[in-house]
């Protein structure tokens, strides 16, 4: 089913939530709402969807820290997830009206809150208003985006630009891996969401450690519940 044939199945007014998107973009703060450096708790989201359903895994666990053992991990503090329909169809640039409402369900379950949370989705650099962006405004944590790819933007050196404006940063976790483009999604700066994405590399991951902690929950989430994707 192409895009036209989508909107009109589910009666999606484009305009009206792009209209939405840029009132939101409005309230976005692109600075550090604490000092990173004394952070505690750092979460990580995790989405499958799963034939007609979506799965919402997340995480929140300590710093990466070295074991006996001399190797690094993470603590696992909470860990929760939500699984529901999928109500809203694929667009592009709207991802946060298909995945958000469970997101914010899954989050809504963590007895303990991060003090900020690693999303795999696209912060500033979305030309609107990115689900990393939407997410923070709806649980007010601030959140780093980590896509897999951008569009409407200009790279130089290892900045991510928009209209000359630096939106995030372009990082290469490991050799010949596929590079992760970083952004802010709201309260956090471009420099600090950068940083953290950098000081939770734990080689051979390619992901920050909450991320795969958070994929390693998911899948175990899966098994549990006896459900396979497609």
């Amino acid at each position: 089913m192409d895009r036209e044939e989508l909107i009109k199945k589910y009666d999606v007014d484009v305009e009206k939530l792009e209209q939405e998107q840029l009132e939101l973009a409005k309230k976005l703060e692109i600075k550090d709402k604490i000092d990173f450096s004394l952070a505690d708790t750092f979460g990580a989201v995790d989405i499958t969807f799963i034939q007609n359903k979506i799965l919402v895994s997340i995480v929140v666990c300590k710093g990466l820290l070295e074991n006996e053992d001399g190797k690094k991990e993470c603590e696992v503090l909470d860990r929760a997830y939500f699984l529901d329909k999928v109500r809203f169809p694929y667009l592009a640039g709207f991802r946060a009206y298909r995945e958000l409402p469970a997101m914010v369900e899954a989050f809504d379950k963590l007895s303990e809150k991060p003090d900020v949370i690693f999303v795999s989705a696209q912060g500033i650099t979305h030309p609107r208003l990115g689900l990393a962006s939407h997410f923070s405004l709806s649980v007010d944590v601030p959140v780093i985006g980590v896509a897999n790819s951008i569009i409407d933007s200009e790279i130089k050196d290892e900045d991510i630009l928009i209209n000359g404006k630096k939106v995030g940063k372009v990082f290469t976790s490991k050799q010949e891996s596929r590079p992760m483009y970083i952004s802010p999604g709201n309260q956090i700066s471009v420099d600090s969401a950068f940083k953290l994405c950098k000081d939770f590399i734990n080689l051979p991951h390619k992901l920050p450690e909450p991320m795969h902690l958070a994929g390693k929950y998911g899948r175990e989430v899966k098994k549990e519940l006896k459900i396979e994707t497609q």
